[in-house]
């Protein structure tokens, strides 16, 4: 007899019908605001080598001076670049939560086998999310019981190894900065981030997401699937969306401090290399922002090496994302991986150096 805190084991054809819902959302979803659009960018980049302006400066070498209005004007340009990206991830990640197996999620990404990052990183690729966009799926991986190292390498591997960008950075920048992207992408996604969470957190979660899991593994009683997801999806929306916003606009409004003026008699130092790490690691773009924003740069005197530090630190983390992953990944991990993602962009800018590009 099953005790009262139990619950009794969903029937298989429910199990089923709750995948074939999650997989549907997923797939839909991608191809709505990923897979189709960016199908077609890819022959507009292809035959124009270019994907626009930047959105940091938009033609110019630098952003504009701080203020309200250049907060609002970057959270606007960022948003409507990204909400249906970021709805779809909130979807999904609710979905995570909600409708996916939690027994073959654990058997799967928990753990601590490399098997369980391998398989998250190579999932994260059509998935080919921005790494606020997928920071939902990241949470609900998490909340559902997926390890640390797992969580991120979903988390890392949807930005920095999206094969549209890929694609996108081959046609504008060059075939030698995809190639470079491919293998620092690789590093970071199946090297660095899964051993940062095996190291920092082998069996660990903070509190919030403790008491998350828990709430979830709790008996539903008559809750249906439906109340179940929609609950899910409220609590990511309102937990993720506040803080989001005001570090969106904070970042907007100072990006001038950030990402000083680019002329050739800065653009090789390496004081330059290292304040865009940080700069970089911190700042907030689309997905396949940093393109642009390597080419516009470049045009003003913007080097190798800094151009290479920004080809990774910018897609790969920012200030908002963390903070978003921050409600289910320990402090600790995140703090490390941010730092580990500024070294790397050196590493990358380096190499881009000593290879003459």
């Amino acid at each position: 007899m099953l005790h009262s805190t139990e619950t009794a084991p969903r029937p298989a054809t429910s199990q089923a019908w709750r995948v074939v819902v999650f997989l549907a959302i997923f797939v839909l979803g991608v191809f709505y605001v990923k897979w189709d659009p960016y199908f077609h960018k890819a022959f507009v980049a292809a035959a124009h080598h270019t994907l626009g302006a930047s959105i940091v400066s938009g033609k110019s070498n630098a952003p504009p001076a701080p203020s309200w209005q250049a907060a609002v004007s970057y959270a606007l340009s960022y948003g409507a670049a990204i909400w249906q990206a970021l709805v779809v991830g909130l979807l999904v990640g609710a979905g995570i939560q909600t409708l996916v197996p939690r027994d073959w999620l654990v058997r799967v990404l928990g753990g601590a086998s490399y098997r369980g990052p391998l398989t998250a990183g190579l999932a994260a690729v059509p998935a080919m999310m921005c790494t606020c966009c997928s920071a939902p799926l990241a949470v609900g991986l998490a909340r559902s019981r997926a390890s640390v190292a797992s969580t991120l390498a979903f988390w890392l591997g949807n930005p920095v190894l999206n094969p549209a960008t890929i694609v996108f950075i081959g046609f504008v920048l060059g075939w030698k900065w995809a190639f470079l992207r491919i293998v620092v992408g690789a590093i970071l996604v199946f090297g660095i981030a899964p051993w940062i969470g095996r190291w920092l957190a082998p069996d660990d979660l903070p509190g919030a997401a403790e008491e998350a899991v828990a709430a979830a593994a709790r008996p539903a009683g008559q809750q249906s699937v439906v109340s179940q997801y929609f609950a899910a999806l409220w609590q990511l929306a309102k937990g993720l969306l506040p803080e989001y916003v005001v570090i969106l606009l904070v970042l907007g409004a100072v990006r001038a401090w950030l990402f000083p003026a680019i002329n050739p008699s800065v653009g090789h130092s390496i004081g330059l290399m290292l304040f865009l790490a940080a700069a970089g690691t911190l700042f907030v773009i689309p997905t396949a922002g940093e393109v642009p924003i390597i080419q516009t740069l470049s045009r003003f005197g913007l080097g190798a090496g800094p151009a290479g530090v920004l080809l990774l630190t910018l897609p790969a983390v920012s200030l908002p994302s963390l903070a978003m992953v921050g409600r289910a990944l320990p402090a600790r991990v995140l703090v490390a991986l941010a730092v580990a993602v500024a070294l790397l962009g050196l590493l990358t800018g380096f190499a881009a150096m000593a290879l003459g590009f």
